[in-house]
């Protein structure tokens, strides 16, 4: 009983010890005898796991001095492991991410937070990354750690550049083919149509003579036929307004607003600020049609009392403003009715968007309505937009 009660008071002292960081060895019995782990060799097998890695880490003060980085960090900065250790993280990021980076760090309740960024090498090249910031343990003298993961993001921003290159060559030949079936509509069906048309009012004449009955049967058919080549014609514009090519991007904006209205009974307040020149003709087609869908969506979703679509010249670029007053979205993006909200047609603005450069942003509130915003960079020494 004595024996067991020195066994036990020493495991308690040893485990207190460990809780308390008096202890820098642990011995525990084998089956071939006693073995002894210490702190260093724990550290060392920490330090291989680390140097494994294919991401930069490192541990920082509070000010961003480095206190360790492994080999990977190193090579990301083309710099000396030893140059590094010692040194400020603050030399390898721009101003702009050292003052975003700057708030991670300081929410002390807060892990795991992540920012885009790019490292300064010492070679003066540039590497895209991402950088996770992780709050470690506070030392004896209350200065806090920070841990941070680097991750290499060159190949990922290669593969999202090369998805946008075969995103823009899809909607090349989408538009290749829209032009091309609005070309075969416009010449052969709505001219065979419109050749039925006369046919049928010939036919109207020759029956006012006659019988009531069959000159109603032959009005009737009258009106469908019209109402076919007004559809066929706006699917042909829908497809490639010739307007846009003929007369830019303010015509077609007043012309598909007008169509819209006429057709739907909803206002459409126009605030379009006159075109001095030209905008290249990529961006007035991407803009066109993401008020196409755009309306789109309001016309079929949004249960709206009245549109406004404005465009205006807004620094070295110009922005694309479509609201209307309908249901809008709950806050979590989720539509308020059963049916979707555009979903994939959302996707094809925002690639529209991208494809010019520019950034297409949604804000929406539930039962006051929706706007869309599109900002688009004209190029230098493209046409500019003038105040009209």
């Amino acid at each position: 009983m004595v024996e067991l009660r020195l066994r036990l008071a020493e495991a308690e002292e040893t485990l207190r010890a460990i809780r308390t960081g008096e202890v820098d060895a642990v011995v525990i019995t084998r089956e071939h005898g006693p073995q002894f782990f210490t702190l260093e060799g724990a550290e060392r097998a920490y330090r291989v796991l680390i140097e494994s890695m294919n991401e930069g880490a490192l541990t920082l003060t509070a000010d961003k001095t480095i206190l360790y980085a492994n080999q990977c960090f190193a090579r990301m900065v083309k710099c000396p492991l030893e140059q590094l250790i010692g040194s400020s993280f603050r030399r390898l990021l721009s101003v702009k991410d050292q003052a975003r980076l700057k708030p991670l760090m300081e929410k002390r309740g807060e892990s795991g937070a992540k920012i885009q960024a790019q490292l300064n090498a010492d070679d003066g090249s540039h590497l895209p990354v991402q950088i996770s910031v992780q709050v470690l343990a506070k030392d004896s003298y209350h200065q806090t750690t920070i841990g941070m993961v680097v991750t290499d993001m060159s190949e990922a921003r290669r593969n999202e550049e090369l998805m946008r290159a075969l995103t823009h060559r899809v909607v090349q030949v989408q538009e290749a083919e829209r032009a091309s079936v609005a070309l075969e509509l416009h010449d052969h069906i709505t001219q065979l149509l419109c050749a039925i048309l006369f046919r049928c009012q010939a036919l109207v004449d020759a029956l006012s003579t006659r019988g009531q009955p069959l000159l109603r049967d032959a009005i009737r058919v009258r009106e469908m036929l019209t109402k076919s080549v007004e559809e066929v014609e706006r699917i042909s514009r829908d497809l490639r307004p010739g307007i846009l090519d003929q007369l830019g991007l303010g015509a077609v904006l007043s012309a598909t607003a007008r169509e819209f209205e006429d057709r739907t009974g909803m206002p459409v307040i126009l605030e379009s600020e006159e075109l001095a020149e030209r905008l290249p003709a990529d961006l007035e087609l991407a803009l066109y049609r993401i008020l196409q869908e755009a309306l789109k969506n309001v016309e079929r979703h949004a249960r709206a009392r009245r549109v406004t679509v404005a465009l205006t010249k807004s620094g070295d670029g110009v922005l694309l403003k479509i609201a209307d007053d309908g249901v809008g979205f709950d806050p979590d993006g989720r539509p308020v009715r059963r049916k979707t909200t555009g979903g994939l047609g959302l996707l094809s603005m925002r690639e529209r968007a991208a494809y010019v450069g520019g950034t297409l942003t949604i804000k929406s509130i539930p039962s006051e309505g929706t706007e869309i915003t599109v900002f688009a960079p004209v190029p230098a020494g493209a046409a500019a937009v003038s105040a009209g």
